[in-house]
């Protein structure tokens, strides 16, 4: 099968589409133990931690929308919120 331009933009789309919240995803991954020790000492922000981690994966996987992922977010609690609010293109949404 040739390439045409409707193949090139359908990649370029699922591109797109796969990459959602990647970059989001990748920054939480580096958040270190201190930083989420300075919100919350304990395993409290451990915890919440590993849940905003699957909150965010889910949403990239699934491409939720922004609404729904802050929504998510919110429901975990104001630890959860607080330690998104490490990554700044997670604050600029809450």
């Amino acid at each position: 099968m040739t390439d045409n331009r409707f193949n090139n933009l359908f990649s370029d789309a699922d591109a797109a589409f796969n990459a959602a919240y990647k970059n989001e995803l990748n920054e939480l991954k580096g958040l270190s133990s201190s930083d989420i020790d300075s919100i919350i000492p304990g395993t409290a922000g451990s915890t919440a931690y590993s849940a905003l981690l699957n909150i965010v994966e889910t949403a990239s996987k699934e491409n939720l929308s922004q609404a729904a992922l802050i929504e998510n977010i919110k429901g975990l609690g104001d630890i959860a919120v607080q330690i998104a609010r490490k990554v700044p293109q997670l604050a600029a949404l809450l």
